[in-house]
C-alpha cells in the first residue's frame, strides 16, 4: 500500500488503535525519549506516540515502526513474510528458463509492474516545499534529546540523499546527525557506508559534495533507508515495490543536484566540504545499548530547510532493546531471506536474528544441510554477504521440524548435537564500528557454532558426551570461587548443557583460569559451554545477560577450551568452551580502547516523567526500564570507569 504522505500513514496507525496522541507538554530534551522507551519496553511494543505539545511548531512522531503490527501496516502487507514470498516469486520469474514464446509473453506484464516501480522526477516543486524557511535554522526543529550523555540532540530517522559525483548514482542511507549549530550537523557515516565512499570520490575532485535529507513522508523512505540493499541498487526501487507505486521525486532548491520525495515532511538540504575540518561527533546512545563514542566526522553545512503546510516530525530512540528499531531489523531479517536464498546461500531454509542479539551480533540460521562441511560452506557464504559480513555470533541448525524462533527446542537441539572442540569455528574480519568490544575499531572476532546433524565424517570419536541431566551445587562451587558472584543453572534443567556465570575479575586471565578450574571440577563433566558475564549482571536475568554477553564478547580473542578425561568413556575426552563476555581493561585485559558504559535515563528526567505520567494520557504507570540497569553502570560517564 502506497501512503499519500506522512499524515495518512498517522491516520492509519489511529485507525487501527495504534496510536496516541499525547496533548500534554512534554520536552524534546530527555523527556520524549524517556516516555518512548517505556512504552516501546511493553509487551508487543507498545503504541505508537504522537507527541503534540513539544515547545516547537512541530509536533514530534515515535515508535511508529515499533511492532510487528505498526511495520505490516508502514509496508502495506499482512505479514512479513508475504513481502519475502513475492520476492521469491519475483526472482523464480525472471531467472526461470523461457522455453517457449508464452513463457515470455507471460513475463512482460511483470516487467511492466516492474517498471511502474522505478522513482520518477517531476517538474517543479513538492508539498515538501511548500514551506520555505527564510533563514535555515534547524534549531527551530524538534530535535530531539535521547540520553543523559549524548553529545547534543540528534536528528535519529533521517533519509539522506548522496549521489556518486562519476556515475551519478543515487544513494539513499540513514546516517544520525548532530546538532552543533543553526546551520551545521555533523554526518556520521561509517567507513563502509556507500555515502562515505561517495564523499571519497568528491575529495578526489576537490569539489563539495550535495546532500539532502528527507524527514517523513511514506513510511516506505525511512525503512528503504535502512535496507541492505547491494551497492548501486537504488533505495527508491525497494520503496516502490513495497509500496507497489513509484516514488515521485523533486529536485532540491538549492542543491538541484539531488532529488527527494515530494511528498516528504521536512526536507534539509546542504553540502559537505571535503577541505573542512573533521568535528567531534558523539557520544550517542546507540541501538546496542551502549553509548557509542565520540571520533571525527564530516560537517554538514545546511543551506535550505523546507516542509510541507502542517508537518510531524519523525523520530526514534535506539537503546537497551527491545526498542523500536528491533522490529526494523525484523522486516529486513523476512525480506531479505528470500534474496540471499536465491542468490548466494541456496541452502538456507530459515534465518533469525533475536532481539538480544542487536542484529549483527546473534544470528540463527536454518539450513539443509545434505553433505559434510556444509555448514562450513554457509558460513563463509554468509560473512561474505552484504552487512552480513558484520555477523560476530553465527549459529546453524539443519533438518529439524520447528520453528529457529522455538529457542527452548533450538538450543536442545545445538546443544545435542554440538562438540565444542570441533564444531565451534572462529576467525576474524570487518566488524560494525559501534562493536566496542574489538580490540581494533571495527576489526574483530567472529566464531560459528555449528550444531548441524553431523555426517560421519564430521565426527571425531576422541570425544564423548553423555545426555544425562547434569545437577551443580552452586553454593559449593560458590564456597570454592569467591569471585563468582552468581551462576544460571536453569539451562540445565532443560537439557541445555550450558552455564552462565558472573564473575569479578581482579587478575589478569583470570576468566581463562577461572574456566580451566570450574572444568577440572568433577560435577561439571558433560557442560559444554560456559558464558561469563561481568558481577554487575544477573546471570539468571537471561535475556539482559546474553544482551551483555554478546555486547562485550570478540570470540577469537575471548575464548578458551578446557579438556578432561571423560569419566563415563575412560580413554575418551571431554570439552568444554568457555566465553569471556566481561568488561575488558587495559589493567586486567591489555585491552587499550575506551570501554562505553550502558545507557540509562538521568535521575531528574526519570523524576520529571513520573510527576507528569497522570497527565500524558497512555495508560497505566510504567516505571522507568533504566531503573533495572543503574547497578550496571561504571561512573557517570559515557565511557566506563572500572
Amino acid at each position: 500500500m502506497a501512503f499519500s504522505n506522512q499524515q495518512q500513514f498517522i491516520s492509519e496507525l489511529e485507525k487501527a488503535g495504534e496510536l496516541i496522541r499525547i496533548k500534554t507538554y512534554v520536552d524534546p530534551k530527555l523527556e520524549i525519549a524517556e516516555i518512548t522507551d517505556r512504552i516501546s519496553k511493553e509487551p508487543g511494543g507498545g503504541k505508537a506516540l504522537l507527541f503534540e505539545n513539544t515547545g516547537y511548531d512541530f509536533p514530534v512522531l515515535m515508535n511508529a515502526y515499533g511492532s510487528e503490527r505498526r511495520m505490516c501496516l508502514a509496508l502495506g502487507v499482512e505479514k512479513l513474510d508475504d513481502i519475502a514470498a513475492d520476492i521469491e516469486h519475483l526472482f523464480k520469474l525472471l531467472t526461470g528458463p523461457k522455453e517457449s514464446l508464452l513463457d515470455k509473453l507471460r513475463l512482460l506484464p511483470k516487467l511492466s509492474e516492474f517498471a511502474s516501480w522505478m522513482p520518477k522526477v517531476k517538474k517543479g516543486r513538492g508539498a515538501c516545499q511548500e514551506v520555505v524557511m527564510a533563514t535555515p535554522d534547524i534549531s527551530k526543529l524538534p530535535v530531539i534529546t535521547c540520553w543523559p550523555n549524548d553529545g547534543g540532540p540528534f536528528v535519529t530517522l533521517p533519509v539522506i540523499h548522496t549521489r556518486d559525483p562519476n556515475t551519478n548514482i543515487r544513494n539513499v542511507g540513514m546516517y544520525r546527525m548532530q546538532v552543533f549549530g543553526p546551520t551545521l550537523t555533523g554526518m556520521h557515516w561509517h567507513r563502509h557506508k556507500v555515502s562515505a565512499r561517495h564523499f571519497n570520490e568528491y575529495k578526489k575532485l576537490n569539489k563539495k559534495m550535495p546532500v539532502a535529507v528527507a524527514l517523513g513522508g511514506d513510511p516506505a523512505y525511512a525503512y528503504s533507508a535502512t535496507a541492505p540493499l547491494p551497492d548501486n541498487v537504488d533505495e527508491y526501487m525497494l520503496a516502490g515495490f513495497l509500496r507497489k507505486k513509484k516514488v515521485e521525486l523533486v529536485k532540491c532548491i538549492t542543491q538541484p543536484e539531488i532529488e527527494v520525495p515530494a511528498d516528504a515532511d521536512f526536507i534539509i538540504e546542504g553540502y559537505v566540504d571535503p577541505n573542512d575540518e573533521l568535528i567531534w561527533e558523539g557520544p550517542f546512545g546507540d541501538h546496542t545499548g551502549y553509548y557509542s563514542l565520540p571520533d571525527w566526522y564530516p560537517k554538514f553545512h545546511i543551506t535550505a530547510i523546507t516542509h510541507k503546510k502542517n508537518p510531524v516530525y519523525p523520530a526514534t530512540i535506539v537503546g537497551i532493546p527491545p526498542q523500536e528499531d528491533a522490529w526494523l531489523g525484523k522486516a529486513t531479517e523476512r525480506i531479505f531471506l528470500a534474496p540471499i536464498k536465491m542468490t548466494m546461500v541456496p541452502e538456507i531454509v530459515d534465518m533469525d536474528m533475536p532481539v538480544e542479539g542487536v542484529f549483527h551480533n546473534l544470528v540463527i540460521t536454518k539450513i539443509q544441510k545434505d553433505y559434510p562441511g556444509q555448514g562450513q560452506k554457509v558460513m563463509n557464504a554468509m560473512w561474505g554477504a552484504g552487512q552480513m559480513m558484520f555477523n560476530k555470533i553465527l549459529v546453524l541448525t539443519s533438518n529439524n521440524d520447528f520453528p529457529i524462533t522455538d529457542y527452548k527446542k533450538l538450543a536442545q537441539d545445538v546443544f545435542l548435537r554440538l562438540n565444542p572442540a570441533t564444531d565451534l569455528s572462529f576467525t576474524q574480519g570487518p566488524m560494525d564500528v559501534l562493536d566496542h568490544s574489538c580490540s581494533k575499531l571495527g576489526f574483530g572476532g567472529k566464531m560459528c557454532i555449528d550444531g548441524t546433524y553431523k555426517y560421519e565424517e564430521e565426527i571425531d570419536t576422541k570425544y564423548t558426551y553423555t545426555t544425562e541431566r547434569i545437577y551443580v551445587d552452586v553454593d559449593k562451587i560458590r564456597t570454592s570461587f569467591p569471585e563468582i558472584a552468581g551462576m544460571n543453572t536453569s539451562l540445565l534443567k532443560i537439557d541445555i548443557p550450558c552455564l552462565i556465570v558472573s564473575v569479578k575479575k581482579n587478575r589478569k586471565g583470570h576468566v581463562k583460569e577461572l574456566h580451566q578450574q570450574l572444568c577440572a571440577n568433577k560435577s561439571l563433566q558433560d557442560i559444554k559451554m560456559i558464558l561469563y558475564v561481568e558481577h554487575t549482571v544477573d546471570a539468571n536475568d537471561l535475556p539482559v545477560a546474553l544482551w551483555r554477553f554478546c555486547n562485550n564478547l570478540d570470540p577469537k580473542r575471548d575464548h578458551v577450551l578446557a579438556e578432561q578425561p571423560a569419566i563415563a568413556e575412560p580413554g575418551t575426552t571431554w570439552a568444554c568452551m568457555g566465553l569471556d563476555g566481561t568488561l575488558k581493561t587495559a589493567e586486567l585485559d591489555d585491552f587499550h580502547r575506551d570501554w562505553p558504559n550502558i545507557i540509562v535515563a538521568a535521575d531528574e528526567t526519570i523524576a520529571a516523567v513520573d510527576k507528569k505520567w497522570n497527565e500524558l494520557g497512555i495508560g497505566k504507570f510504567i516505571p522507568s526500564p533504566s531503573l533495572k540497569y543503574k547497578d550496571q553502570v561504571y561512573g557517570q560517564e559515557a565511557v566506563a570507569k572500572s
